[in-house]
């Protein structure tokens, strides 16, 4: 399950984000998004974890921790709509 967490503090890295959601279960991948320009934290990430159960516990009790001063928001990702699925204008 792909998990999207939002509101991190700018000087959270990769693997403090990983540790925090590796204390519920298996990590598959964490990534932080970063600012093409600066190379710094945008302040959101995602985390996918392959059991379920593991990811709804690690969302559970992690939706709204502080975390360096930020209370971090945690629910799971939304697909990314497909390019040219949009509304179709008509002149």
């Amino acid at each position: 399950m792909k998990l999207l967490v939002r509101n991190l503090a700018r000087s959270t890295t990769e693997e403090e984000l990983r540790a925090l959601f590796q204390a519920h279960g298996t990590v598959q991948s964490c990534k932080l998004v970063l600012d093409s320009e600066t190379g710094k934290s945008k302040g959101f990430g995602f985390v996918e974890m392959p059991k379920p159960g593991e990811a709804k516990a690690a969302m559970k009790s992690l939706n709204g921790m502080d975390i360096a001063g930020s209370c971090i928001r945690v629910k799971k990702a939304e697909p990314k709509p497909a390019a040219g699925k949009g509304p179709v204008a008509h002149d």
